[in-house]
């Protein structure tokens, strides 16, 4: 399972107004809706404490909060074995651009190579352990 929380603390500093999991109650769903619709913003407890720890600590967590939203797209199709060919079609880049992507990911996760790197997001929770039993 992906922690959740690391997608909607991109969203919500994208500028997403609100953010709920897929295991969020129905009533929930509606009660996010109104206040959304209303202009304001719906969060859950866990998603405030993550965006505050994030704010409060933005230079000591973990490399990888650090990445630019494309960087951190890039990060976990390369972490899930896609090829830099594959990902350059499917973002509608250039090879270059995406090798350019992946050499400054590997320097700013300071790993060596694409194998430390899914190491890394295992690690981290970042991507599925295919592995792990379902």
């Amino acid at each position: 399972m992906h922690q959740e929380h690391q997608y909607a603390v991109r969203a919500i500093k994208a500028g997403a107004s609100g953010y709920l999991t897929k295991d969020s109650a129905s009533t929930q769903l509606v009660s996010a809706i109104r206040k959304v619709g209303a202009g304001g913003a719906f969060i859950s407890a866990e998603i405030a404490e993550a965006l505050a720890l994030s704010a409060m600590r933005q230079s000591e967590g973990p490399p990888h909060t650090a990445l630019s939203d494309r960087e951190y797209q890039v990060f976990r199709m390369l972490a899930v074995g896609t090829s830099v060919s594959d990902i350059a079609a499917q973002l509608n880049l250039s090879v270059k651009t995406v090798s350019t992507h992946k050499a400054r990911l590997l320097e700013k996760l300071g790993v060596a190579n694409q194998t430390e790197l899914v190491h890394y997001a295992l690690k981290h929770r970042l991507v599925d352990d295919p592995n792990a039993s379902a």
